[in-house]
């Protein structure tokens, strides 16, 4: 065979299996399930097979006996990474996570640490069956008939996230992660919800950043409802559509899915709301929205941790709350209001209680962070999972229709009464960086 014989059966191959949409792992050792495609702890990724993992250091295989799927698993000392070419849409991944003849713990995000199970212990000889929904996507704009007319103009920064990469990225982490088997299918019904927004709403790659977009996927239930982030750090509402982001999400969007839409922190930085043009564009996305038989839902943007001397929150952000509001009412929208739950939670952890919940951390704290990290508006993650809570409240307590896709991960949070910082639960992963997001 020549190599151009060679080389064009390889690339008709790849584009058959870039378009294959169902997969079955078998993680373990040498006994195979039938039907499904055996993993081991030397799966590398590969792009010609198109899956394996991100990095095979630390992995182990474990084999109990017994039955062939859920018999063995992998393992490893530190989080490890599991990718699958996979086109863009919304999947059901459901996977088997336990050891037979011990406990495991396990944590699964997926992407830039969208967090999706939070501590799945199981006990001595359990094997837990359980279902995660994932919306994968790439920067491409397609007309109707799927041809590209366009794509989304991404940051540099942005081409090494994972969710740009045109494949699906799960996450294991915790103190026990022990894997079965990992099962993918599309998911052609969930209603999804497209979030928008900056670096407070961004799905964010990095320790310790953190925002509560990708906090909010664990609070819906799976098959259902699926969260789709768009978001980017730095956005206003004008750059948004510049890049085509929402361009993106026009050419996707269905009957019955949602929008949330919130933006102000950065556009602030080019004068009061009618001279940027925010409440302008904020209708025309509404009833853009509407247009295409989708359900807006706006977000004001959360405070910033500024206290004044009565240890009382400072509105830094402008007219733009206040638009917002006027806005919803105008159009008949449903309204988030973030911006004064974020106020009853910051001002219930205190001046000094609120830093637990930004990115304050010492010199050091992370690989190459020279300087301490002081920083009043980007949140960590323990930070992230509150505002996220808020959000769901907002729902819940509105009786907005999304109230029914909650899921019983819910615990009637309270603003007034945060979660303690020292017991929030959150394994870190191993991308780090101590660059500040874009915007501020």
């Amino acid at each position: 065979m020549g190599k151009t014989t060679g080389f064009l059966l390889l690339f008709i191959s790849s584009l058959i299996f870039a378009q294959q949409t169902t997969f079955k792992f078998d993680f373990g050792g040498h006994r195979t399930e039938k039907g499904f495609i055996p993993i081991s702890p030397d799966s590398r990724f590969d792009p010609k097979t198109g899956y394996g993992f991100m990095d095979v250091s630390g992995l182990e295989s474990v084999d109990r006996g017994g039955n062939a799927l859920t018999g063995d698993f992998i393992t490893g000392k530190k989080p490890f990474y599991f990718s699958v070419v996979l086109p863009e849409g919304n999947y059901d991944i459901k996977l088997n996570l336990g050891d037979p003849k011990g406990t495991s713990e396990t944590t699964v995000r997926v992407e830039n640490r969208r967090l999706m199970l939070n501590d799945v212990k199981t006990k001595a000889g359990e094997v837990m069956e359980k279902t995660i929904t994932v919306h994968v996507k790439d920067s491409i704009l397609r007309n109707q008939n799927g041809e590209k007319i366009g794509v989304v103009k991404l940051k540099p920064r942005e081409k090494k996230y994972l969710h740009w990469d045109r494949m699906l990225t799960i996450e294991f982490n915790d103190k026990a992660p022990k894997v079965c088997s990992v099962m993918i299918q599309p998911n052609n019904t969930a209603k999804t919800i497209y979030l928008t927004g900056d670096s407070t709403v961004v799905d964010a790659q990095y320790e310790p950043w953190a925002s509560w977009g990708q906090m909010l996927p664990y609070f819906f239930v799976s098959n259902e409802v699926v969260v789709a982030n768009y978001a980017e750090s730095g956005e206003t509402l004008k750059a948004f559509e510049d890049r085509h982001r929402i361009d993106k999400i026009w050419n996707k969007l269905r009957p019955g899915d949602y929008l949330l839409i919130q933006f102000g922190h950065n556009d602030q930085k080019y004068g009061k709301s009618t001279k940027s043009g925010y409440g302008k564009r904020l209708k025309e996305w509404i009833q853009r929205a509407k247009q295409l038989d989708a359900i807006p839902v706006l977000v004001t943007s959360m405070n910033r941790r500024v206290f004044d001397e009565n240890n009382t929150i400072v509105n830094t952000l402008d007219d733009f709350p206040d638009a917002m509001r006027q806005i919803a009412k105008e159009e008949k929208v449903n309204l988030i209001d973030l911006n004064v739950l974020s106020k009853s939670l910051f001002e219930a952890m205190g001046p000094e209680g609120a830093k637990k919940a930004f990115v304050y951390y010492p010199a050091n704290t992370y690989p190459n962070q020279p300087a301490a990290l002081a920083d009043d508006t980007h949140f960590n993650t323990y930070g992230a999972y509150e505002l996220a809570q808020c959000v769901v409240k907002s729902i819940v307590d509105q009786n907005l229709s999304l109230k029914k896709y909650i899921s019983k991960n819910d615990k009637n949070f309270n603003p007034d009464k945060p979660d303690d910082a020292e017991k929030f639960h959150w394994p870190e992963s191993v991308f780090m960086e101590a660059l500040k997001p874009d915007g501020n």
